[in-house]
């Protein structure tokens, strides 16, 4: 009697903490508060809604009703805001496209550490297009010279800058009218992109400041710039947006990005939570803060890649080209 005494209180405490972890997700998810308690707890929704399931499972079997009914609806409701994310088409574009595939690669270079004979390698063995790194130095350049990378993708539009802030674009197709988005904190880049096409397609290297390293406020700051940039870019055929967001899924103001038209290609493609940070400890990445956008062009693929050295998986995105503009009649 004693022992079903204490599994009831048990169960009780699990259920409560499970419950709670569970509505702190879900405001952290709907928040737009530029707090970083608000902006880091968004980043861990979906484990703090993984504490609710094993409330609800414990007080389930404890047969405590009042508190697995309400962890029941809480879980409705997480599943509702992040079950599109493994639903393929969720995001409602399901626009035909009719041109050419560019293969795009997304790397973070952990401040140039990357390994540049494994990272030119990857390159090379699956045919890479287009590659956006972030946290690029001078030293990396090199390096990455020296491995052939631009012997591969010719074509360079390159910010290097000591710390993290540098950013870089190479390509195997022709690249024009690089600039850097000058009203962001960290090397930011856009280009266009000769793929053949009438008009050409925009690049974006993207890279906000990291919530947990900057003040909040700058890390809001980059996202309103990010999503006045994209809005305005969004007159455009074909606009790709890849880089490391420091943002997931469950945080409103990367979702907010898509208010132009763009979808995030694991989003479309239904691949559900695809962590990409951190990758240089003990235990596996937790956070998707690496994204490939589209606007027009559609993934029509998607893979997390090991980058050698760094500090983040990267990503390697199939993206097919709008030819022709759709009828807007």
């Amino acid at each position: 009697m004693r022992g079903a005494v204490t599994f009831r209180w048990l169960a009780t405490a699990v259920g409560a903490a499970g419950l709670v972890s569970g509505v702190v997700a879900l405001v952290a998810f709907r928040s737009g508060a530029a707090t970083n308690a608000v902006i880091v707890t968004a980043s861990f929704a979906p484990a703090l809604l993984a504490v609710t399931v094993l409330g609800f499972l414990v007080t389930a079997a404890a047969r405590r009703r009042l508190l697995a009914g309400a962890s029941a609806l809480v879980l409705v409701l997480g599943g509702w805001a992040l079950g599109p994310l493994w639903i393929g088409g969720a995001t409602g574009v399901d626009a035909p496209v009719d041109g050419p595939t560019v293969r795009v690669m997304q790397s973070n270079l952990m401040v140039g550490s990357a390994d540049p004979d494994a990272f030119v390698r990857t390159v090379r063995d699956r045919d890479v297009d287009v590659v956006t790194v972030q946290e690029l130095t001078e030293p990396a350049v090199d390096a990455l010279r020296d491995a052939g990378l631009e012997d591969v993708l010719p074509y360079t539009v390159l910010e290097p800058r000591s710390g993290g802030n540098g950013g870089g674009i190479y390509s195997r197709l022709p690249l024009s009218n690089g600039r850097l988005v000058e009203t962001m904190a960290l090397t930011n880049l856009v280009v266009d992109v000769d793929a053949g096409l009438p008009e050409p397609v925009v690049l974006y290297d993207v890279h906000p400041v990291p919530a947990y390293a900057a003040p909040a406020e700058h890390w809001t700051a980059d996202f309103d710039a990010l999503r006045a940039e994209l809005d305005a870019a969004a007159v455009r055929d074909n606009v790709i947006v890849s880089g490391d967001f420091n943002a997931t899924y469950t945080h409103r103001k990367f979702r907010d990005l898509r208010s132009g038209g763009y979808v995030d290609a694991a989003d479309l493609l239904g691949a559900g939570i695809l962590p990409t940070y951190p990758t240089d400890k003990r235990y596996p990445a937790v956070v998707g803060i690496d994204h490939v956008l589209t606007k027009g062009a559609q993934a029509t693929s998607l893979e997390r890649i090991d980058v050698v050295g760094s500090d983040h998986h990267g990503l390697i995105a199939d993206v097919q080209l709008q030819a022709s503009r759709p009828d807007t009649e």
